[in-house]
């Protein structure tokens, strides 16, 4: 895991986000909600903008409106391609993650029945959990749960070999905690899944924007995320292997594609949206070095995360260091993502945001963020969640140490 950055060019950063000259009561905001939808970077708002201006148009067209859109289309489809690691033909766009889970799941489960098992975390956002666990209803699966180490916050793995066995068709992982930000070693659980042959759907959503990824070499078969996570529009994306998108039957309109990907893109995309993916992966290359798009845009974000996780440790450290402030995380040599999680004894959590937005400019969120299972498991709901702090590249040691004194001053 990275973890330092010293010649971060964060002035350059901050200038490409129109959001960051907001006020709000006299203050500068500072924006700490990322994890729950980061700040639009400049170029992929601009990509919206011009495409909308230009005269957008449906696919299939003959004329050049329509071409245009399918041109854009293509090229969000291999940036994300180079983002991911994966083909340009497995990629698929559609509202979100969760309703693109919700189709992938239907789909696959046409041909599984009572004996058959399927594999979730109590760490996970529920978008992949219960797409699964309704399928499982539906179709009289049996569900088996990857249980949490309420001590460590990471995965117990200790009865893997039993919860993932000969029945198992499918696993649901989330490759880090949205809520606490414990990023899950991932290699144990799919190489137990490669030995009984069961597929692996990776929820990348909260982990994309912090940590490269590679589909292929994770040894995932179904990855997810989404754009709006990491500097541009609300597109969900999914990139799913060939072997499996071809044979996918999702439920459509009886006219719409059957072929791949656009089996899985139903009804008209957002297009306008679409045209701001490309940019903002393009942010993560503009850090990188390499001959290929790829290569810079995997160099680009271990920057980013040298800086992000540089930042988050201070943040970490200056939280705990205050007497009534618990922080949720695991130790430190367990990687996270620039995500903490907190309480202060005596103040409920939605109570602290609303003070840290009113009286200092600092836009932090409280609940249990959809990971409501690690939640319950660690016994916060009924106290209002967590407050989280989600740090992004255009947040400053200044904001970090704003936000300690603010909580500090509670």
């Amino acid at each position: 895991m990275k973890t330092e950055e010293t010649t971060f060019p964060i002035s350059e950063v901050r200038e490409q986000f129109p959001a960051l000259k907001r006020t709000y009561k006299g203050n500068q905001v500072a924006y700490f909600d990322g994890p729950g939808g980061s700040q639009v970077v400049k170029s992929a708002i601009q990509a919206i903008a011009q495409y909308m201006e230009n005269g957008g148009a449906n696919l299939h067209g003959c004329f050049p409106s329509s071409w245009e859109t399918e041109a854009i289309i293509e090229e969000a489809k291999s940036a994300v391609a180079d983002f991911l690691g994966v083909q340009v033909n497995e990629v698929a766009f559609g509202a979100n993650m969760t309703t693109l889970t919700y189709a992938i799941s239907r789909a696959l489960g046409k041909k599984w029945g009572t004996n058959d098992e399927i594999v979730v975390t109590e760490m996970d956002h529920r978008a992949n959990v219960d797409p699964w666990l309704q399928l499982a209803e539906d179709r009289g699966l049996k569900v088996r749960w990857i249980k949490v180490d309420t001590e460590t916050l990471t995965l117990d793995l200790s009865d893997l070999n039993e919860v993932i066995n000969d029945k198992t068709r499918l696993v649901a992982i989330g490759m880090a905690s949205n809520a606490v930000g414990t990023i899950v070693d991932m290699a144990p659980i799919v190489k137990r899944a490669k030995e009984v042959g069961a597929l692996v759907a990776a929820d990348a959503v909260h982990a994309a924007p912090h940590i490269a990824i590679d589909r292929d070499r994770q040894g995932i078969d179904i990855l997810l995320c989404s754009a709006y996570k990491f500097f541009g529009p609300h597109i969900g994306i999914a990139a799913i292997k060939e072997e499996i998108l071809k044979n996918l039957e999702p439920y459509k309109l009886v006219p719409a594609p059957s072929y791949y990907p656009d089996n899985l893109e139903t009804g008209t995309q957002n297009h306008e949206g679409i045209a701001g993916i490309g940019p903002a992966i393009q942010f993560f290359a503009s850090f990188g070095e390499g001959e290929t798009r790829r290569e810079r845009i995997q160099t680009g974000i271990e920057r980013i995360e040298a800086y992000e996780n540089y930042l988050a440790a201070r943040l970490r450290d200056g939280l705990s260091a205050i007497e009534k402030v618990k922080v949720f995380a695991a130790a430190r040599d367990v990687p996270k993502t620039p995500t903490i999680a907190f309480q202060v004894a005596g103040v409920a959590p939605e109570e602290v945001c609303k003070i840290m937005a009113e009286e200092h400019g600092i836009f932090v969120a409280s609940g249990h963020f959809y990971a409501s299972t690690l939640a319950d498991r660690l016994d916060i709901n009924k106290s209002g969640g967590w407050i989280r702090a989600g740090l992004a590249p255009y947040n400053t040691e200044e904001e970090v140490d704003r936000l300690i004194r603010a909580v500090a001053a509670l």
